[in-house]
């Protein structure tokens, strides 16, 4: 299960970094139209420091002090710095992946962050389900955009 699990985790974040790639206007990362209040550019933002928190972090106890509400509200960041950021979290997650034991999926995870307990593997397809989602915001905000 934790090889799926790394494939999958590569290759989002892998799509990821595609689709922010494709923005071929950097200023429609920040832009927002109609009922999208979120940029794309926040959504990778908000993808990364999930990610280096949840799992790099609790998981692979990497160095990492989240600040969420920066995450939402930063603006302008070049797109450069973000696909640095997305190649960073890729290296974080599957490194720490690489760290995990089949029996450590069925260990509680380190923190309750749904309000309720719940298994280190529960949280992984949690947070790959989570990613996806914000992954398909991105592809579909770029694409009204350009």
């Amino acid at each position: 299960m934790i090889e799926e699990l790394q494939k999958l985790y590569d290759r989002d974040i892998e799509r990821l970094r595609k689709e922010i790639e494709a923005f071929t206007r950097e200023e429609h990362l920040w832009q927002i139209r109609g009922q999208i209040i979120n940029p794309a550019g926040n959504l990778a933002l908000h993808l990364v420091g999930n990610l280096s928190t949840y799992i790099g972090k609790n998981l692979g106890q990497q160095l990492y002090v989240r600040n969420r509400e920066a995450e939402f509200s930063s603006k302008n960041i070049p797109k450069q710095t973000l696909l640095e950021q997305i190649s960073t979290v890729k290296a974080i997650v599957h490194s720490t992946l690489q760290t995990i034991k089949p029996e450590d999926l069925h260990q509680t995870y380190p923190e309750n962050v749904l309000g309720y307990e719940m298994t280190t593997g529960f949280f992984l397809i949690h947070l790959l389900a989570h990613l996806s989602y914000h992954l398909g915001q991105i592809n579909y905000i770029r694409r009204i955009l350009e």
